[in-house]
């Protein structure tokens, strides 16, 4: 089994923020994956998704194609009317759907990786699991990821340890290379109240994933982190940003959206570079979209959008 990351890869932004403010698409529960079952919905995400490709390509990197399935998991599937089968054929579908996205517009590498969300909000962790609970929680849309032939899959925006030490378990019964991405506060700090360091360290000693990330976070929330030392450092290699400095709380009641300024974003990312020794894969999350990744790849435009 390889062990990822094996090569840089550029990932796509802010995929529902992008397409609910600039595609004016309604995305109820923030959930894109019902996309994936209509023509002009596998169309949008093509279009979107191609983008990302040409960025790779530019950049001479792998390019990362991750399912549009951050909430086709039970419980979200169960608010928007899914049944357990129908989400199921859904995550093998968006698999299928990134591999013939990187087959139409890739000039690169591509990673087709499945992507998991919390089983709560990612924002405020309301709802706490045991790991065994979040291994069988999460372990439907991970299997469905393995049967469709997905190179990775990886869970973004945890708030908490226990869940991602389930998760982790669930992957590998699949026996699928996994990643762990942990969202922090403008503290540095997971909404849980624990330290990053601290996050990472319990998931790695309870058996851990290939790799670890911070996503939906901007670089000033990340910085004050790293105030801990130590070898949970090496262990982090991607960084997905949010384009916005404000606080959880504040995106949560923001009727616009945040943008950021794409040049600044890039230079808060390039500055964690020293500090994540091993960072190789680099994307963006809330706000993001075309320009603020191209940024951080520096990669000229035009790239559409």
């Amino acid at each position: 089994m390889p062990r990822y990351p094996d090569r840089p890869a550029v990932t796509d932004g802010g995929l529902e923020t992008d397409l609910i403010f600039h595609g004016g698409v309604e995305m109820p529960h923030f959930a894109a994956f019902p996309l994936v079952e209509t023509s002009d919905g596998r169309a949008l995400l093509d279009h979107y998704f191609a983008r990302y490709a040409t960025i790779a390509a530019r950049a001479g990197v792998a390019v990362m194609l991750e399912t549009p399935t951050w909430r086709a998991s039970a419980d979200w599937g169960d608010k928007l009317g899914y049944t357990p089968a129908a989400l199921a054929g859904l995550n093998e579908s968006a698999v299928a759907l990134m591999a013939e996205v990187g087959e139409r517009h890739a000039e690169t590498d591509v990673i087709v990786g499945g992507t998991v969300g919390p089983r709560g909000d990612g924002y405020r962790p309301e709802f706490l699991m045991t790991p065994d609970e979040a291994a069988e929680y999460h372990a439907p849309q991970v299997d469905a990821f393995a049967r469709a032939g997905a190179a990775v899959v990886t869970a973004y925006t945890l708030t908490d340890a226990g869940e991602a030490i389930g998760f982790v378990r669930a992957a590998r019964a699949a026996g699928l290379p996994v990643a762990v991405s942990f969202t922090v506060e403008t503290d540095g700090r997971l909404p849980t109240g624990a330290t990053l360091a601290e996050a990472v360290t319990t998931v790695d000693e309870a058996g851990g994933p290939d790799y670890f990330l911070v996503n939906c976070a901007h670089p000033q929330h990340i910085e004050p982190a790293l105030t801990e030392p130590g070898a949970w450092r090496e262990r982090v290699a991607g960084l997905r940003c949010n384009a916005s400095t404000r606080s959880h709380a504040e995106l949560d009641e923001a009727e616009q959206l945040d943008e950021g300024d794409p040049q600044s974003l890039a230079a808060g990312v390039a500055a964690l570079h020293d500090s994540f020794p091993n960072l190789s894969i680099v994307g963006g999350c809330c706000g993001t979209d075309a320009r603020h990744v191209a940024a951080m790849w520096r990669v000229e435009l035009p790239v559409p959008a």
